[in-house]
């Protein structure tokens, strides 16, 4: 089992940034491509962003490369999600997921992951 643990949400104001964390529990980390996923209320879960487990390949959801970065460090066996300019369309609960890939692949359908984070709230105010 991996257990994912995300922190960093909060309440800010519209053009903040905020700096999304997902910590792992195991080494095994490592060997997992991770991705971030979004879920406001009345709406489905959405991808935002995916990074492989080596040679840090990303993929990031319509409209939002420019503004989110994710990042891993796998050293601190945690992905980080860069969030920059936020508007209110960004205020939603963020999840991180893992899923045991080879190495430079990536998912970004929900089904595909195996393991997911409880959540944090991120709330921008307009």
């Amino acid at each position: 089992q991996l257990q994912l643990v995300e922190s960093g949400g909060g309440l800010v104001q519209a053009g903040a940034s905020l700096t999304l964390s997902c910590a792992a529990s195991r080494r095994a980390f490592e060997r997992y491509a991770v991705g971030w996923f979004r879920q406001a209320p009345g709406k489905e879960r959405e991808f935002v962003a995916a990074i492989s487990r080596s040679f840090g390949v990303t993929e990031y959801g319509d409209s939002l490369k420019g503004r989110f970065t994710i990042s891993r460090d796998n050293s601190k066996l945690t992905v980080f999600l860069r969030m920059n300019n936020l508007t209110s369309e960004d205020s939603a609960v963020y999840y991180c997921a893992a899923k045991s890939t080879i190495m430079t692949d990536y998912r970004i359908k929900t089904y595909d992951y195996d393991y997911w984070g409880q959540g944090t709230q991120v709330t921008v105010s307009s």
